[in-house]
């Protein structure tokens, strides 16, 4: 039996979320045109879907990365981490992203610095592992100074152990990446830890190293 029921016209971000795993010009054209939609969510789902299928230029990326919602700029941060980037105006952007006023971009931003081993980064890393109100900011800072691993973050490191225990803690992973009596000194304080799982980093790091 037929049901007389109208069929419902699919939504605007269910078509987005679809374009992510579809084909054909017209899901290129569905991603192209909510890019520059008036609503955010839009903007964020059509850069999910156009990361997805690797439609997304250089200049949509540049775009994102100034957009004026905190949500989109966060979004572009996240997904470029895992993109392969080609252009050096897109990593400008996401060094000068660590400067963003909202906490979260700059969380984003240090770990798509990270994520690249982006050594031009450092400077402004260390100004947020060392001077950002947010933790977790300094915390993804002191990560990402770690990944890369550049000697210039050294100081920054060492001096996040005596930040708030994740920092602490996301300290002792960062100390892997460097060397010297300074390192080992700092090693052997932050084994007496008040925080135990800023203790058990300690003693993992020091068994891997076994």
């Amino acid at each position: 039996m037929q049901s007389d029921e109208p069929t419902i016209p699919e939504g605007v971000e269910e078509a987005l979320v679809r374009a992510g795993f579809g084909r054909g010009d017209d899901v290129a054209a569905l991603i192209e045109r909510n890019l520059r939609s008036d609503v955010a969510r839009h903007r964020v789902l059509a850069l999910r879907a156009g990361a997805h299928q690797s439609l997304l230029t250089p200049a949509a990326w540049l775009t994102a990365l100034g957009d004026p919602d905190v949500e989109v700029r966060r979004e572009t941060l996240t997904l470029l981490a895992y993109e392969e980037i080609g252009d050096e105006r897109i990593f400008s952007g996401i060094i000068n992203a660590l400067r963003d006023d909202d906490a979260l971009v700059v969380d984003a931003a240090a770990f798509a610095s990270g994520e690249h081993l982006r050594g031009d980064a450092v400077d402004e890393l260390i100004v947020v592992a060392t001077g950002h109100d947010d933790a977790r900011c300094r915390e993804a800072a002191i990560a990402a100074l770690g990944a890369i691993g550049d000697d210039r973050g050294r100081g920054a490191v060492l001096a996040a152990l005596e930040d708030k225990p994740p920092v602490r803690r996301r300290a002792i992973v960062a100390l892997s990446n460097f060397e010297g009596p300074d390192i080992e000194s700092a090693l052997q304080r932050a084994a007496q830890d008040r925080d135990w799982q800023v203790r058990a980093a300690v003693d993992q790091l020091t068994r891997d190293d076994d």
